[in-house]
């Protein structure tokens, strides 16, 4: 059965609060309704369109923040970073990404957006990927939307050392995670950076 249109309205306001990289589609299946109905919604609560979301995230230019790497060389669009704490990106999986088989997104991709966003996130002119422990959950398609979180959940100053996980998802389901002993230039102690 549908919701009422109010508290559809109140719900759909929610969910955006919720993840504002949801998508129509997703919330047309979500509430049942159609994709119309969705953008007609917004359209009376004022909330923008997705790419305007993300923009509105995405309001701070990081070029000048991330250290480590030029930011056209991060793999997916960082939308938030704090350095040395925790850092957000997207990619969007397009056909040129997947096998063409099985339309199944290449794991180096993942990889790719996991590890670079791990370099990214350190505060130094020089972090290198020493080791990584992955896993790979959930295969990803063509069309959908990879947000990876980092954290900083480790340092040890005393071997220049960093260690960062990596959980990405589609749809608020975890696809991918990623553990990264990373190797940092200058030593940090802890609290240092912020």
């Amino acid at each position: 059965m549908r919701r009422p249109k109010k508290e559809r309205q109140q719900a759909l306001k929610n969910s955006i609060r919720t993840n504002p990289f949801v998508t129509d589609e997703e919330l047309s299946a979500e509430f049942d309704v159609s994709v119309q109905t969705i953008r007609l919604d917004r359209m009376e609560l004022a909330i923008p369109e997705l790419r305007e979301r993300i923009k509105h995230v995405a309001v701070r230019t990081y070029e000048d923040e991330v250290k480590s790497l030029p930011i056209d060389e991060v793999f997916g669009e960082i939308i938030d970073i704090e350095l040395d704490e925790r850092a957000i990106s997207i990619f969007d999986v397009k056909p040129e990404h997947v096998f063409q088989r099985n339309k199944i997104a290449r794991g180096h991709h993942l990889f790719a957006q996991a590890n670079s966003l791990a370099v990214a996130v350190m505060n130094d002119e020089l972090a290198l990927t020493v080791k990584s422990e992955l896993q790979f959950l959930r295969p990803v398609t063509a069309g959908q939307r990879i947000v990876a979180k980092a954290q900083v959940v480790e340092r040890n100053p005393e071997k220049n050392r960093a260690y960062v996980k990596v959980v990405s998802s589609v749809e608020q389901a975890t696809v991918f995670i990623g553990t990264f002993e990373m190797y940092r230039m200058t030593e940090q102690s802890e609290g240092e950076g912020q």
